[in-house]
């Protein structure tokens, strides 16, 4: 049988319809990986590696950041056994040769024990005792309840105050003492007392005296006391008074907190060259537009407020960054022969007596706001805090 060149021809040409397209694609496909380059790493690459690297090592030679000063000077015990002194400003800074008040005295009693606050410059101590003397004597007060003054040491403390520093400060309690001695669990847990109506912008009449108002102009009239913080409302109370003459009312100051002490702030001591005061605090009372400003500035804060519609998108609210921690480069060069080598942390001065709560801790010497949503409306302060 013969077979003709037709029969040979179309089979081949079926086949070769078949297979074409399947080879076309591959051969594009070849040609495509053949011209195509591999990438090459740029430079910026490159320096963005060598960024990296150079500060994983600037970090490795910088070691652990340098210890919080707070944790420094919180160990410390005792005082510095130095030349009494108040060096730097009284929210950075330290003291030197400082001198303990006694826990009992004929007219206090010092509160909160377990922290180890009782210790100031000399002229401070001698000023809280001779105010309790006074107004015992004077002003119908049976004594003082003396709240926390500085560390031994002085310097940044571990909680509450950003002041109380340089041993110039010292919080009177506006509780009287009683008539007894308080037990060491009693100086722990006793509450202050405040003298705020349920207002929070008036005193409450059933818990502020006119006793209450010799204590603090008691304290305002001595020479070396430079500042009286107290809460507006307590110093619009004092304006308020007609009985009480305006000498002295310029030392009076208003400021955040102070609703359950007063805070007592000498001016720098003359043996104390290294101390930086304060500017002058000025001859006005302040009974007029500062602490008219002051209370309607708390109305804003604490008043009722109508009700807010609700937001149709919530935007997430970007955490501020916390404020870097005070270290031992950034006090006065003499802190650190101040704080020389302190003894380690050793049991509390009342070992039967745990740590107070923090939550009744004296805060109120943040120089933020207490209400901080409200930082941005502050009233105008003559002769500042």
């Amino acid at each position: 049988m013969k077979i003709g060149l037709r029969q040979v021809i179309l089979p081949i040409a079926l086949v070769a319809l078949v297979v074409m397209p399947g080879s076309r694609k591959l051969s594009a496909q070849t040609e495509a990986a053949a011209t195509t380059k591999a990438p090459t790493p740029t430079k910026a690459a490159g320096k963005k590696k060598l960024v990296k690297k150079s500060a994983k090592a600037k970090a490795a030679k910088k070691g652990p950041p340098p210890t919080p000063a707070k944790v420094l000077f919180g160990a410390a015990t005792v005082p510095a056994p130095l030349k009494a002194r108040a060096i730097g400003f009284y929210a950075k800074g330290c003291l030197a040769g400082a001198k303990g008040i006694a826990v009992d005295g004929p007219a206090w009693q010092v509160m909160r024990l377990s922290r180890n606050r009782r210790w100031g410059h000399p002229q401070l101590i001698a000023t809280v005792e001779r105010l309790a003397a006074d107004v015992k004597a004077h002003d119908g007060w049976n004594g003082l309840l003396v709240g926390d003054i500085s560390q031994p040491r002085g310097g940044p403390m571990l909680t509450g105050h950003a002041s109380h520093q340089i041993g110039l400060d010292a919080d009177i309690w506006l509780t009287p003492m009683p008539d007894r001695k308080l037990t060491n669990r009693e100086r722990e847990d006793l509450p202050a007392t405040s003298m705020l109506a349920a207002d929070r912008v008036s005193v409450n009449p059933e818990v502020w005296t006119e006793a209450h108002g010799k204590l603090i102009l008691r304290a305002a009239s001595y020479p070396q006391v430079e500042r009286v913080l107290v809460h507006p409302a307590i110093k619009k109370a004092l304006c308020e008074n007609k009985a009480f003459a305006r000498t002295n009312f310029n030392k009076i100051r208003p400021y955040w907190g102070h609703h359950y002490h007063m805070h007592v702030r000498l001016g720098c001591p003359k043996d104390s060259p290294g101390c930086t005061p304060q500017p002058v605090v000025g001859t006005e009372d302040g009974c007029g537009k500062e602490v008219d400003e002051w209370i309607a500035r708390f109305k804003r804060i604490y008043g009722p407020r109508p009700p807010q519609p609700e937001p149709k998108v919530v935007v997430p609210k970007v955490k501020p960054k916390p404020k870097p921690e005070i270290t031992l480069a950034d006090l006065p060069t003499e802190c650190k022969a101040v704080l020389g080598n302190t003894s380690p942390p050793g049991p509390s001065p009342v070992s039967d007596v745990a740590k107070p709560d923090p939550e009744m801790a004296d805060t109120a010497e943040s120089d933020e706001p207490e209400d901080k949503a409200a930082k941005g409306d502050k009233p105008a302060v003559a002769g500042k805090k």
